[in-house]
This record gives structure tokens, sequence and C-alpha cells, in this order.
């Protein structure tokens, strides 16, 4: 386990969430709680695509193209996925399924149990008001416990951050 008694330089991290994949929608989340975990007080901003890690009813996609690190464990190796899979009608939703049984059966949390440890370490979310209004997506459609706010608000946070991060 890390000794945190020793780190005591990084007070506060900012993320900026633009995407909303499955495989993109665990790096913010889990370095975020993470860092929530070691006292860091932390704020994620979600804007255009990733603003949908915030809906209520997640279903969120899965895409092999334009991935060609993509490999999964398969039949004792590894399988790459050619691109060309991925333009293939239904690949992605196939891709998709598997990633999640993956992560089903290694025992990882999933994005929903992830943003309720957020909730609960008290990691300050907020959904761009700007993306809400251009997708035409209201407060009623977001979980509880976010704010709203605009590139200000988030400018006054990350101007004060230690760590900012852009995922």
């Amino acid at each position: 386990m890390l000794d945190t008694s020793q780190i005591d330089n990084a007070k506060s991290m900012s993320i900026i969430v633009t995407k909303g994949t499955l495989d993109w929608a665990y790096p913010p989340f889990i370095l975020g709680t993470t860092a929530a975990a070691m006292d860091v007080e932390v704020t994620m901003f979600f804007t255009f695509y990733g603003l949908v890690l915030l809906k209520k009813d997640l279903n969120l996609g899965f895409t092999t193209l334009g991935n060609a690190a993509m490999e999964m464990p398969m039949m004792g190796g590894h399988m790459k996925m050619p691109n060309l899979v991925g333009m293939l009608p239904g690949a992605g939703g196939l891709a998709g399924t598997m990633m999640k049984n993956l992560i089903k059966k290694k025992g990882v949390a999933s994005i929903e149990e992830l943003r309720e440890a957020a909730i609960e370490s008290d990691v300050r979310m907020i959904a761009c008001q700007m993306t809400l209004d251009l997708f035409e997506y209201s407060k009623d459609d977001m979980i509880d416990g976010i704010e709203l706010g605009g590139a200000a608000t988030y400018m006054e946070t990350a101007l004060k951050s230690d760590i900012n991060l852009f995922i």
C-alpha cells in the first residue's frame, strides 16, 4: 500500500472529461477516485462527449475503429482487432460486450460503481452548461449531486489546481 504521509505537494486536481465511450470512461474516474482517496481535492469537468458519463442511464458505446493498440485476451493469448473489423456492422457492439464481460470477469468496478465512489468521495463533478444546451439535455437527464457550470467555472478551479488533466 502506498504511504501517503510522505506526499504533501499535490492537494488539488482538475480533470477535463471529453470522451464518453466505455474505454475512455475509466481513466478519469479511476484517477479521480484514487486521488480523492489520497486526500486530494478533485474536480471533474464533463464537456462534449464526456457529458454522457453523467447521464442517469448509461449505455456506453465502444469501438475498435481507430484503436490500433486494442488487444483482447482470447484462448490463452491476445488477439489484435484490425481496424477493418471495426467497420463491420455490429462489430462495435460485439467488442463492447466482450469488454464488459472481461471487466466483470476480472472484478473491475463498473463505471456506475466508480461514479458512485466519486460522489461518496466528494469529487466535485461539473456538467458543462453549454454542452448540455448544445446536445439538448437537461439537468433532469443527469445524476444527482452534480453542478452546472461553464469554462469560467472550470478555469477558476484549474488555475488553483496542482494537477490538471485532459482526458
